[in-house]
């Protein structure tokens, strides 16, 4: 299993987060794609269970996890990728759930939702949760694609959905519009 961290200025978060997903899943190997420019942090994961990709300047959180995946490709014996931001807003400890309902449903694609029955929003201002809940709208009117959070980019894919990603998402922007680009591919 390959998880991909897009990160933006993420340091204070992106160690603990990291520790947490491998008490989890002490084999899985962590993809982090930072847009931060800071060389320092390279140095700073010694597990080689991680690897740490810096690049130059912000390309957009889109972009970072189609690299990410891109990267991860190269060994054909990563069969489930997962995407999730580095600021906590989602939770690690969903993982084992996510990734155990995944496999059971034989599942392409898996999304968390911050807006279903029983689902919380935590350590949002609230610009961040209007702003998200009006992306969300408009992408429901637009798209049509029956999902209830767009935006969300806690996400369990399959192989064979991440090889379609790779080759057909990224081509209309590179920031969070890519979330939406997904579900048309």
């Amino acid at each position: 299993m390959i998880v991909v961290i897009p990160t933006y200025k993420e340091k204070k978060n992106i160690f603990i987060l990291t520790k947490k997903i491998l008490k989890i899943f002490p084999k899985v190997k962590i993809y982090i794609v930072d847009d931060t420019e800071n060389t320092s942090l390279r140095k700073q994961f010694k597990n080689k269970r991680i690897k740490y990709f810096l690049r130059k300047n912000k390309k957009g959180r889109g972009s970072a996890v189609l690299y990410g995946f891109s990267k991860s490709l190269i060994n054909k014996s990563n069969k489930i990728f997962v995407e999730m931001d580095a600021d906590f807003s989602h939770n690690p400890e969903e993982l084992k759930r996510n990734i155990s309902f995944f496999k059971k449903k034989n599942l392409d694609l898996l999304i968390s939702s911050r807006y279903m029955e029983n689902s919380k929003i935590v350590n949002w201002s609230i610009q961040r949760l209007l702003f998200s809940k009006l992306s969300n709208f408009l992408a429901r009117v637009l798209l049509k694609a029956g999902v209830t959070d767009y935006t969300n980019g806690y996400r369990v894919y399959s192989r064979r959905a991440v090889k379609l990603i790779t080759k057909n998402c990224g081509k209309i922007g590179d920031g969070f519009i890519v979330l939406s680009e997904i579900l048309l591919v």
